[in-house]
């Protein structure tokens, strides 16, 4: 989506609102929200001050936009992946695999972006990135407790608090094989906890 954005002084400036969100999209991912300036954003984006607040309103506004697509188009497939027709414990190891291929896949931008949103120091932001957070953690508990209720909190919580050290092992430098092999010993535990 192309919108003009007015600049201070001069003639209207080409917009591209989509390549913007994108953008600064790569910027969070890989130095993480605290470290981003909005002078390091109009800088990225080519537009002044006044464009980029006219254009989101705030850095955090800009941060729960790019969140959004961050889940439509980057984020791991938890529903696809839980519904799949096989035992619980694979599907959830299957999401422990799919989270170290995507935490690693990009070795400037490592980890996620959701989880490390949320211990950013902007209570706006974080608040956003919580947002995001808990839905998938309702998800992954849900799709226990359709099978496995007295188990869902349980489990539920070590899948997710399995993911975060994921996510924080490969923002510190981890490689994929590491991470896999962690994903596989978690899987492991899961196919001893719930039976198939």
């Amino acid at each position: 989506m192309a919108t003009n954005i007015n600049a201070a002084r001069g003639r209207p400036r080409q917009f591209n609102l989509d390549e913007a969100i994108a953008t600064a999209q790569r910027l969070f991912h890989e130095n993480g929200y605290d470290a981003v300036s909005v002078a390091d954003l109009t800088k990225a984006l080519g537009i002044n001050p006044p464009s980029f607040y006219a254009a989101f309103g705030s850095k955090a506004g800009l941060y729960a936009r790019i969140l959004d697509r961050y889940a439509a188009t980057a984020a791991i497939p938890l529903a696809q992946i839980l519904g799949a027709d096989r035992p619980l414990a694979e599907s959830l190891a299957e999401v422990l695999m799919t989270a170290a291929r995507f935490y690693a896949a990009d070795a400037t931008a490592t980890g996620c972006m959701v989880l490390e949103g949320t211990r950013c120091n902007d209570l706006e932001a974080r608040g956003a990135a919580l947002g995001f957070h808990t839905a998938a953690q309702d998800v992954i508990r849900n799709a226990i407790a359709e099978r496995y209720p007295q188990e869902a909190d349980r489990v539920a919580d070590f899948v997710c608090t399995t993911m975060a050290g994921l996510s924080a092992s490969a923002r510190h430098g981890q490689g994929l094989d590491r991470l896999l092999a962690t994903a596989q010993l978690a899987g492991k535990a899961l196919a001893g906890v719930l039976p198939a």
